[in-house]
């Protein structure tokens, strides 16, 4: 696999953990997962988009 195809997986993964809780958060529902958990998954995924974000930029430059 190419690395510009993993950084993109990555980027979607990050997404999806950003997705997931941020609508822990916005909605009360998913009552299995504590709000301290959807916190934790808002704050990682949006770093690992941003830091996916960095990378692809810098491996479509090179």
């Amino acid at each position: 696999m190419k690395n510009k195809t993993q950084i993109i997986i990555t980027l979607l993964g990050s997404l999806f953990i950003f997705a997931v809780g941020l609508f822990r958060i916005l909605t009360e529902t998913l009552d299995l997962a504590p709000l301290f958990v959807a916190y934790v998954f808002v704050i990682s995924g949006f770093i690992g988009f941003i830091a996916n974000g960095v990378l692809l930029r810098k491996s479509q430059f090179n």
